[in-house]
């Protein structure tokens, strides 16, 4: 209750500042330091409710539903905190915090200049207004009791010691197909705990808890950040709907381009602290899957960064007086950025994706669908309706003309680059919503050309003039810095497996850009650091571009069985499973693997368990880390041999549409399959079988198998389908409606058919991954370049103001 009041004054407070800071821009006496004083009260309203959840969380009130549905007492401290923002509910809640904070400093920020202030102040409570509605008590709220929604929950939640109290009868259900036994959670078991004085949190004692794959350190950090991102992509957007309300569009860019820079930063660094929780954790090797959802936080950094270079151009034509150039071009670009982060939230909250990402959370409700659509429709119609509406103004003092050679032109082209890669990625990103999806191919193969100009245009940027340059100039300096890229690029060919003539191109453009900004950023250097930013970020541009391509075209992978005890050659390797060993109190196994490369021998320790939260076997891959490259191995699959018939087995969750390899075949599975006749029995309570359509691709030959289960009121029935050209078996073993399956696969040489005693085998994918370190010393690079530059232009707006 007390949570739901505070999201309700918070509402009525941000409305009552809206309307403050409106009746202030308007001329209004007495009403500034009403508005002031009402976003302090908003922005204190929205720290309590977060300390409340918090507060929720850590206690262990599993009586709210959001708590139950992320928390347990099991987990560590930093896991209990980053449960608060597991949810829809929490993460909103987390992006609202963090925007109502800022709005403190920014009216500092702006509090020299009232009718600055009040119109980006308007702008600024609208957005976060929108937010504190979306965790009001009628869509996501956090606060919600779990009784408000009917459910029935497992036993093991609850406290054994009131199982058998005579009023609680009636809310015992059990499972017939599985005898399990239920609570059922409706405001009548509440009445009926509070008769007996028996709160619902000394009933229910214990939560479903979090994720196995978020129980991650990197997974405690990249929401916050990314939610700070967010929260700051507001800015520029306020900066550009102010300077249109206020029709005065000269002094807003140097305002807004030190926060832009610093949203970037911040955003762009989320991304790929995500990128690495992936490439640790997920166990398929890479750190970007092009999947819709991390597109779709991609897309507002690409043309938030768009955004920087083309106000640099503004910024610098207005030394020789006016606005300056692309007043148009920053305006759009800079509400394009917190529009996209709004269509982000929308592709991955909304459930629209939930098909077709693997980070997309579950369908949220009309209401809320509806809402966050809203949500969108509102602040780009408030945004490009502006710009249309000033658009005779802004026609007549914009100038958009260059010369070819300036380096106006090159920023600007530069920027349409970017926005060209934005569009591509938008398309591809969007595709699922209209029924379609595109293949990993389409991203690569249309960002490589874009890739390249981008790269190269960096570099030839810095050596043209602003206004124009001499050709012949021109020409004469970069002939240098492209003779010693050449020779770069030959060494660099010569010594890696680089063949193909677009990969050899795209290593010179990526040379060529390091080499340039390298020797600038010395020159740089010895006159102030602060200048150095640009060259920096550039150079991690180039160095990261530089490990995607090495780790991403060339990295060598094979599925290999290690019996134990055995050596197993992989390339310049030789692998031994020496054994398995519990850990974290036995709810674990590390699976030791000696790695010998012909000079060291280290060890390398996947893990696998069974996980209660989904019931399903979870693996962890080991990373043994190299200067130059990655040893990396995931597990698959552990055979206890001896005389079980199931040695050389896995265990996988497979989604619709999903493969899984496994000695040396392809396993997809297509649909559930289920005759009219068993589900007539199903919806009358009568034993009935439903099983996969599973196609199994062998040695060019693709065969059908339907494993099921036999559902019947004394139990499950698992039935078994045998590939026997592919030597394998395969069982359903549970199907969750959603659209999964748990699945069996094993191999028919048990040694009831071969004759043969079995070992323990462990079945892994091993990888080498080649300079993927350059990656993340790209991203440490461009981060640092980006602080550089927010400082600088900081400092700069700071002198103006003194």
């Amino acid at each position: 209750m007390l949570g739901n009041i505070l999201i309700v004054m918070t509402i009525l407070t941000g409305v009552f500042t809206l309307i403050m800071y409106y009746y202030t821009y308007k001329g209004y006496a007495n009403t500034l330091s009403l508005a002031r004083n009402g976003y302090y009260i908003m922005t204190s309203l929205v720290v309590a409710a977060s300390a409340l959840l918090l507060y929720y969380i850590l206690s262990h009130q599993f009586q709210y539903s959001y708590v139950f549905e992320y928390s347990s007492k099991d987990l560590s401290f930093g896991l209990l905190l980053s449960t608060f923002f597991a949810g829809q509910e929490g993460s909103f809640l987390l992006w609202l915090l963090f925007t109502a904070l800022l709005g403190i400093f920014l009216i500092k920020y702006l509090s020299d200049d009232t009718k600055k202030e009040s119109a980006f102040m308007l702008v600024y409570t609208l957005a976060a207004l929108f937010l504190v509605i979306l965790i009001n008590p009628l869509l996501k709220n956090p606060f919600a009791y779990i009784w408000q929604d009917p459910s029935y929950l497992e036993l093991k939640y609850f406290n054994p010691a009131y199982y058998n109290l005579p009023e609680l009868k009636g809310f015992l259900a059990v499972n017939k197909n599985t005898g399990g036994e239920f609570i059922k959670i409706v405001p009548e078991l509440k009445a009926a705990l509070s008769g007996l004085g028996i709160s619902m949190n000394e009933f229910l004692i214990q939560g479903k808890g979090l994720n196995p794959l978020l129980q991650n350190f990197w997974m405690q950090i990249h929401p916050p950040l990314l939610f700070v991102g967010f929260a700051m992509t507001i800015i520029p957007y306020s900066f550009a709907i102010s300077a249109i309300i206020r029709n005065e569009y000269k002094s807003w860019i140097k305002e807004s381009l030190p926060w832009l820079a610093a949203a970037m930063m911040v955003l762009g660094f989320a991304i790929m602290v995500g990128g690495y929780w992936a490439y640790g954790v997920l166990g398929w090797g890479g750190f970007w899957g092009w999947d819709p959802v991390e597109n779709s936080s991609l897309v507002p950094w690409i043309i938030g960064v768009a955004a920087i270079h083309t106000m640099l151009i503004q910024r610098r034509t207005q030394k020789t007086g006016g606005t300056g150039k692309y007043i148009k071009t920053n305006l759009v670009l800079s509400i394009l950025t917190f529009v996209f982060v709004i269509y982000s939230t929308f592709l991955t909250r909304s459930g629209i994706l939930s098909e077709a990402s693997v980070h997309s959370f579950v369908d949220p409700g009309m209401l809320t669908y509806l809402f966050l659509l809203g949500f969108i429709l509102t602040f780009t119609i408030l945004g490009i309706g502006g710009v249309l509406y000033r658009w005779k103004e802004l026609k007549v003092i914009s100038n958009g003309n260059e010369y070819l050679l300036s380096r106006e032109s090159g920023l600007i082209f530069g920027a349409a680059l970017l926005i060209g890669s934005a569009i591509i990625i938008t398309v591809g990103t969007s595709a699922p919503i209209f029924g379609s999806a595109v293949d990993v191919k389409f991203y690569n193969q249309l960002n490589l050309p874009i890739a390249i100009l981008i790269t190269i245009l960096i570099s030839l940027s810095l050596f043209l003039k602003w206004k124009s340059t001499v050709p012949k100039d021109f020409l004469k300096q970069i002939s240098y810095y492209m003779s010693i890229t050449a020779i770069l690029t030959t060494a660099v060919v010569l010594i890696s497996p680089i063949e193909s003539l677009i990969n050899i191109i795209f290593t010179f453009a990526v040379l060529f850009t390091i080499t340039v900004n390298v020797v600038l950023l010395i020159k740089t250097i010895k006159v102030s650091y602060i200048n150095t930013g640009g060259h920096l970020a550039h150079i991690g541009v180039g160095v990261f571009l530089l490990g995607v391509l090495l780790s991403g075209n060339y990295t060598i992978s094979r599925q290999l069985d290690l019996p134990i005890g055995q050596n197993v050659k992989f390339n310049d390797y030789q692998l031994k499973f020496i054994g398995h060993e519990p850990i974290e109190d036995g709810n674990k196994f590390a699976f030791n693997v000696e790695v010998n490369d012909g000079d060291k021998i280290k060890i390398a320790s996947p893990v696998m368990f069974s996980s209660e939260f989904n019931n399903n076997v979870m693996r962890e891959p080991d990373i043994l880390e190299g200067l130059s490259k990655d040893f990396y191995i995931s597990p698959l699959g552990f055979s206890e041999g001896g005389n079980s018939d199931n040695s050389n087995k896995v265990e996988v969750v497979l989604e619709k549409g999903e493969s899984v390899d496994f000695n040396n075949s392809k396993i997809t599975f297509s649909k559930f399959s289920i005759s009219d006749e068993d589900m007539s029995a199903m919806l009358e309570g009568k034993d009935f079988e439903m099983g996969a359509d599973l196609s199994v691709e062998y040695k060019g030959d693709v065969y059908a198998s339907n494993p099921h289960i036999k559902f019947t009121n004394d139990g499950q029935k698992i039935i078994e389908s045998i590939v026997k050209p592919a030597n394998i078996k395969l069982a359903v073993t549970k199907i969750d409606a959603t659209g999964s399956i748990d699945l069996i696969i094993g191999t028919l040489d048990s040694k009831e058919e071969t004759g043969e005693e079995q070992v323990e085998t462990l079945t892994v994918e091993a990888s080498i991954k080649p300079n993927i370190n350059l990656v993340w010393l790209g991203v440490l690079l461009i981060t640092i370049g980006f602080i550089i530059a927010a400082l600088r232009r900081r400092n700069e707006l700071i002198g103006r103001k003194e």
